[in-house]
């Protein structure tokens, strides 16, 4: 339970930070909703998902190589230095390539004339894969504060100059068409000025950081090089592999999608409504920040197999009491984003559930990190990865980006059942399936029944759905009373 506490410590620093920060952040949704038509947002929903797959690619799983090596060796300098010079050398070499050929990738991702949000894009890649590894260092530190403090100040000024370009500029030049803004703003430029503004922001954390660089020795092991690169290799491609599930579905869009029926605006609706599922992205990913760390300190103690089980399980209570929340409650939170993207909340549960599955995953990805097995798990991912794609380019031109919707759940759902059986075999953890699937069951039909039902007014509707959030709380507190007690304890 002591370990446990440890963990929902770590999770409760990096989950502030996250909740704050991405809920700021993500208020940026429903002012661009408000700013850009959905073809416009459709862009800056498309470039996003390239940049996801870049960072994938340009880290190719060092943080996670980092955090092994880091905790069975004595020698963490030299193991910070290795990898940290690693993203270093390829973020640099990255940047060198974009900027040559930065007219090609232009024409390549259908925006002709467009080389400078190349090369913006290129550099804010190359600043993210360059500072992940100090970034894990702190996490392997137990700097959460610090790690916390650096995410927000990121978010703080990438809000800040969003708002900055895209509404005090166009304020300030319509009131002083002679005002010194006219040097620095242009209204043609549009979309253009979210990326500057998350580049701007992106220059900032690498200054902050600088404390934690100059820690890095001069050092650069080759022969441990190749060693971690070669552990974390398989870690790359189930990253690639995830990207293809979480974001293929934005770059195919508009490829499939035919132009009668406007792809760019089908997507922009899609990337809004899919932001609605902002609180599950938050507690996942706070819970990655402490979770992978924590699993790799306590491989070594004789309980560490019953503390990953009941990991599992919170995890999943959790995360249904979050698809719960907004689901039942989706009037409240469509009113976040504007009128012309309210035609995509369909996708909202869908999204919602393949997130939580998403983490489940993750959770069950322990198996064969532990065991050095992670080929297995990059064969996993590619499985999945096959059938986003096969899911997408079927149902997409028949069910619009709805097939999308369904195509991310139904991978992650296959994943994860398929991690479970095989990581039984090499790494076994007695999880509380029954618990589990009780509890994702109730959750899934008390949704169901609230969609089914056509309510007389609006009272009636919440005083339901408030009715049965509560049932759920009150099954898992009977259900897990006598360990929520403990936990309470500590």
């Amino acid at each position: 339970m002591g370990a446990l506490k440890k963990l929902a410590g770590e999770t409760a620093i990096y989950g502030m930070s996250s909740i704050v920060g991405r809920f700021l952040n993500w208020w940026l949704v429903p002012y661009y909703s408000r700013i850009f038509l959905p073809e416009e947002y459709g862009v800056v929903t498309n470039l996003y998902s390239y940049i996801a797959f870049l960072l994938v690619i340009l880290t190719f799983g060092m943080e996670t190589g980092f955090f092994r090596f880091a905790n069975k060796s004595d020698q963490k300098d030299k193991i910070y230095a290795t990898s940290a010079f690693s993203l270093f050398g390829s973020s640099l070499l990255f940047v060198l390539v974009a900027f040559i050929f930065s007219g090609n990738m232009a024409g390549f991702l259908d925006y002709p004339n467009s080389e400078q949000y190349i090369k913006w894009l290129a550099i804010i890649v190359a600043l993210d894969a360059g500072t992940a590894i100090p970034f894990a260092n702190l996490r392997l530190e137990g700097k959460a504060v610090r790690f916390a403090t650096l995410k927000m100040v990121n978010i703080f000024f990438n809000i800040f100059f969003n708002i900055f370009f895209l509404s005090v500029c166009p304020y300030l030049l319509k009131n002083n068409p002679e005002s010194l803004v006219r040097f620095i703003y242009q209204p043609e430029f549009g979309v253009g000025y979210v990326f500057v503004a998350n580049l701007i922001a992106s220059v900032i954390t690498l200054v902050m950081l600088i404390p934690e660089i100059r820690k890095i020795k001069l050092v650069f092991d080759w022969s441990l090089f190749r060693e971690m690169f070669w552990y974390s290799f398989p870690i790359l491609l189930v990253g690639i592999f995830g990207m293809v599930n979480q974001n293929i579905d934005k770059i195919l869009i508009p490829e499939l999608v035919p132009a009668s029926q406007k792809p760019m605006e089908q997507l922009g609706i899609y990337g809004a409504n899919y932001k609605l599922a902002v609180l599950m992205n938050m507690f996942i990913q706070a819970f990655r920040y402490s979770f992978e760390p924590f699993f790799f300190s306590h491989q070594k103690s004789s309980d560490s197999r019953l503390i990953y089980a009941q990991v599992m399980k919170y995890f999943v209570i959790f995360g249904l009491l979050i698809f719960l929340g907004i689901t039942l409650f989706i009037d409240i939170f469509k009113i976040i984003i504007g009128a012309e993207y309210h035609s995509g909340l369909q996708v909202v549960p869908a999204v919602l559930m393949a997130n939580l599955f998403m983490g489940i995953y993750f959770n069950l990805s322990l198996w064969y990190k532990l065991s050095d097995k992670t080929w297995m798990g990059a064969w996993i991912a590619g499985i999945g990865a096959v059938l986003t794609i096969a899911a997408n380019v079927i149902l997409i031109p028949v069910m619009g980006y709805m097939g999308s919707a369904y195509g991310v759940l139904v991978c992650f759902v296959i994943m994860t059942i398929i991690s479970y059986i095989v990581g039984q075999k090499y790494y076994k953890v007695d999880y509380d399936l029954k618990r589990i699937l009780m509890y994702l069951g109730v959750s899934v039909g008390f949704y169901y029944l609230s969609d089914s039902i056509h309510f007389s007014s609006e009272i009636v509707k919440y005083a339901l759905n408030t009715s049965l959030f509560s049932a759920f709380l009150a099954i898992v507190f009977l259900a897990e009373k006598k360990e929520l007690r403990t936990l309470l304890k500590l």
